[in-house]
């Protein structure tokens, strides 16, 4: 059983660096920042979900948008503001934040609302790895009957005239969409507060201990790196994964649509080559037209020469990297990504099946 303990500036760089693995997208580098600056303001304690009495109010917290968008802006103000809009807004004090998912840059989402209003950060994302859709991280609140999604997204750049404010309340696809707009018209991303639950209801749909993980993860990694040993090489052990391959990305297509990354891009050697479609996440990994693995199994790609990850907003062409993936069993999954009807998007966007590999 785990147990409540303040987290360190060391937690904070495993945590962005074993999110990093687990999400597709987001910046590691914004992440440990953002980590890193919380525990300079305050106590950042996580809290494991089964001290919270099963009536208390949590609060999700995310970011929105794209992470290739190079015009956005997101203060750690924001983020905070987020949560003090939609106390007010919404008549709702929280007991706790949860973050929506697992990625470089979601990991520490929270630790900075925590921090400042002196709320617990609970052990229970919405999800334990990224997903490119609002929806997916939204604990399957779209099939209760009679739910209305509460929002409050804020985002932009003052000076540049593209600061934003959002506060919307009603289906939960519909509010979703506008939170998406929102990021577009802010230039790229958006924090966000939403979708208040009781925390009977997380411990039955959340990603329980996925915090966690992504903390052990990073250490894991940032072991090996002080060892100088393979640093990918012990993610793969700690994920009960597989190194696919070792190559050089070509004939890379990334655009950012409708507030999300999308493309694809083959990485080959003298071997053989493997295609990767991502939509924000890695979704799809094939080699000879032979599926090895697809979202929500992790699909992740690091650096060859540092065995740092890259993620899917900053893989360039020529770039060497090691494709590893690792069956979804083994990660830490809210139920949103188990509802089938929500890759029906997926498979829109990156034009491969997915639903029958699910």
């Amino acid at each position: 059983m785990s147990y409540s303990r303040i987290l360190t500036k060391q937690d904070a760089t495993a945590a962005a660096l074993g999110g990093a693995v687990l999400g597709g997208g987001g910046s590691r580098f914004l992440g440990e920042r953002l980590g890193l600056q919380a525990i300079d303001t305050g106590t950042v304690k996580l809290v494991p979900i089964e001290e919270i009495p099963d009536n208390a109010i949590l609060l999700t917290v995310s970011a929105v948008g794209a992470p290739a968008a190079l015009n956005a802006c997101v203060t750690a103000t924001d983020y905070v503001n987020t949560v003090q809009r939609f106390a007010a807004s919404f008549d709702c004090k929280p007991a706790g934040i949860i973050t929506n998912e697992c990625g470089g840059n979601a990991t520490l989402n929270g630790w900075i609302q925590a921090a400042t209003l002196h709320l617990p950060l609970v052990d229970a994302p919405c999800d334990g790895r990224a997903h490119p859709t609002g929806v997916m991280g939204a604990m399957s609140l779209q099939r209760q009957k009679g739910f209305v999604s509460r929002q409050v997204a804020i985002g932009g750049n003052r000076a540049e005239g593209s600061y934003l404010e959002t506060i919307i309340r009603g289906s939960l696809e519909h509010a979703s969409q506008i939170i998406r707009c929102t990021s577009i018209e802010a230039e790229g991303l958006v924090a966000v507060a939403r979708n208040p639950v009781t925390a009977a209801y997380a411990k039955e749909h959340a990603a329980i201990g996925a915090i966690e993980q992504s903390i052990s993860l990073g250490k894991v990694m940032l072991a090996a790196q002080n060892q100088e040993a393979d640093i990918v090489a012990s993610a793969v052990n700690f994920l009960h994964g597989v190194i696919c391959m070792t190559g050089r990305i070509q004939h890379l297509k990334l655009e950012t649509k409708n507030g999300f990354d999308v493309g694809t891009y083959q990485v080959t050697n003298e071997r053989q080559s493997v295609e990767l479609t991502f939509w924000n996440e890695n979704m799809t990994l094939t080699l000879n037209d032979i599926r090895l693995a697809t979202f929500p199994d992790l699909i992740m790609t690091f650096l060859t020469d540092t065995g740092m990850p890259v993620t899917s907003s900053e893989v360039r062409e020529n770039m060497k990297i090691t494709v590893i993936y690792t069956d979804k069993c083994h990660l830490r999954l809210g139920s949103g990504l188990r509802d089938k009807e929500l890759y029906i998007v997926a498979e829109q966007a990156v034009g491969k099946e997915i639903i029958s590999y699910l």
